[in-house]
């Protein structure tokens, strides 16, 4: 392990992975309390930024166009410089309009990143690694988060929240130059298909993506807005859960990878969905602050569970495939996720329970899927 760490292309998704966690956790931190309390928005405006924030993320097959001009990971060091411009310009714009604009911009470079953060990681390592590298850059991201959580608690109550976006996103926006200068490649990497590739072979890895798309836009669309809007939590408090949340992920996330390793994707993702039937239907009924609060927490543990759709993919795939298929495969991720959060919103209007049973209903389809994967 201690010569993947020494390797240049782990030491450059290492940063430029920090980067992008931060980036996400600390607009999403600040969001809902921003959404609501500065600009006064409700459920159906939500729902509606939400949409557009994945719009990007259905674009993502774009990238396979884009690498064929710019390097890949010249376009992961220019996602990260994009971020954090949508980042800091955020608080700038206090208006239903103003942060769709910054959102679209924010969530341009967030998802073109992902892209290619999980295609050069195929890439660069192998079948038996992979899942170790996903887990330890995940952990990473979680200990850097923990500091920007407590960061954001701590300032909160100094700075307001132009101030708090725009010191985030210039930090970010430093990460990205830092990244462009950097050149990790390795020439003896198998080339990658330029082209867009949809297999029939491919068939459960696109589905069970899509599946996952879907069901994570109800958690990252109205959960949050559920503890902000229903339980009043404050900034200070959503902050408190993410600081919680990441540094379970910090000891977690590498035994994740381990463990996918160990036991297999089919029991891993199985065990995840398993366990979303309950937490989304404890949603749609929890009445305690303190419960909710704790179904927030299990729901980002079981999200971790995810890497192993792309290593199943690693392990079923043409490695020549990995860059092409992770765009494709971003894409099928956010067809539902362009759509659900905006029908999300409209039917929270009539019964904020709805979207949450809606979430149950996607987990236990996927459960009956995941079995179809081969030991």
């Amino acid at each position: 392990m201690i010569a993947i760490k020494q390797n240049p292309m782990y030491r450059f998704l290492m940063v430029l992975t920090i980067s992008s966690t931060i980036g996400l956790q600390a607009w999403r931190t600040i969001f809902d309390n921003f959404a609501v309390k500065a600009v006064g928005l409700d459920g159906n405006h939500i729902g509606m930024i939400h949409s557009v924030r994945e719009i990007p993320g259905f674009l993502a097959l774009l990238a396979i166009f884009v690498i064929m001009i710019v390097k890949e990971h010249r376009l992961s060091a220019l996602s990260i410089l994009i971020l954090g411009i949508g980042v800091a310009a955020t608080g700038l714009f206090p208006s239903y309009t103003g942060l769709l604009f910054t959102t679209l911009i924010m969530s341009f470079g967030f998802h073109y990143y992902e892209t290619t953060n999980q295609s050069l990681t195929l890439q660069y390592f192998d079948k038996q690694t992979s899942p170790w590298v996903f887990g330890q850059l995940r952990g990473l991201a979680s200990a850097s988060n923990i500091a920007i959580g407590i960061l954001i608690y701590l300032i909160a109550p100094i700075l307001n929240f132009v101030q708090i976006y725009l010191l985030i996103g210039g930090l970010i926006i430093a990460a990205g130059c830092w990244g462009l200068l950097q050149d990790p490649v390795d020439k003896d990497i198998i080339p990658q298909h330029k082209k867009m590739i949809f297999r029939k072979k491919y068939w459960l890895y696109y589905f069970l993506t899509f599946m996952a798309g879907a069901r994570r836009q109800i958690f990252v669309s109205f959960a949050v807005f559920l503890l902000v809007k229903k339980f009043q939590f404050t900034v200070q408090e959503i902050a408190l859960l993410f600081i919680i949340n990441n540094l379970i992920g910090y000891f977690l996330s590498p035994l994740i990878g381990k463990s996918i390793i160990r036991f297999g994707e089919r029991k891993i993702l199985s065990l995840e969905y398993f366990s979303l039937i309950f937490i989304f239907l404890t949603y749609a009924t929890v009445e305690s602050k303190m419960i909710v609060a704790i179904l927030y927490i299990l729901d980002h543990v079981f999200f971790n569970f995810a890497i192993a759709i792309r290593t199943y993919f690693q392990k079923v795939g043409d490695p020549r495939d990995i860059a092409p298929s992770m765009a494709v495969g971003f894409t099928i991720n956010h067809i539902a996720a362009v759509v659900l959060p905006a029908i999300g919103g409209l039917l929270w209007i009539v019964d904020y329970r709805i979207p949450f049973v809606c979430g149950a209903a996607l987990s236990t389809i996927s459960l009956i899927a995941v079995q179809k994967i081969k030991v």
